[in-house]
């Protein structure tokens, strides 16, 4: 519960009302009593491929952001392992970083991963080209066990 004078998060049937009624992530969706379910077609440039994307946002979770096709491990071909800034089981992409403060609950999806997908996409397609991962960001650690306060991300990117 938020505290007194703090906005409450967005409730997925809200995030759901902003992704339908929204400029960007045109797509269609559902609506249940535990979450939002959300795909849309992305193209990051007029030259790009048109991707699918898939948006899964429970009540009190994390949004976590799918392409669905085509497959982007096909895609990254024999450097599939090393695709940056995804997670896996299940494979989904890494926006932001957990804990950080770069979203939250009281953000709009349609504002800022619905973006954030597309910027990530572009990036995807300069590395499959150069191998080179020219997005930045950090990535906390494979298996998506987000480490908890600075001090546990500091020691971890030491030791990583």
């Amino acid at each position: 519960m938020p505290k007194w004078g703090e906005r409450p998060d967005l409730t997925p049937a809200q995030q759901y009302l902003f992704l339908k009624n929204g400029q960007v992530g045109n797509g269609t969706g559902f609506l249940d009593a535990t979450g939002l379910v959300w795909e849309y077609k992305e193209r990051p440039t007029p030259l790009s491929r048109e991707y699918t994307v898939r948006i899964e946002y429970k009540r009190g979770g994390i949004p976590q952001v799918f392409i669905k096709d085509p497959d982007i491990t096909v895609l990254a071909g024999d450097r599939a392992e090393d695709i940056p800034h995804i997670y896996k089981d299940p494979l989904c992409l890494c926006l932001y970083l957990p804990g950080s403060g770069e979203w939250d609950g009281k953000m709009r999806i349609d504002q800022t991963l619905v973006r954030w997908t597309s910027v990530w996409l572009f990036f995807f397609e300069e590395w499959l080209a150069s191998n080179d991962w020219k997005g930045g960001g950090v990535h906390p650690d494979r298996d998506r066990r987000s480490h908890k306060n600075r001090r546990e991300r500091r020691t971890a990117q030491r030791v990583g």
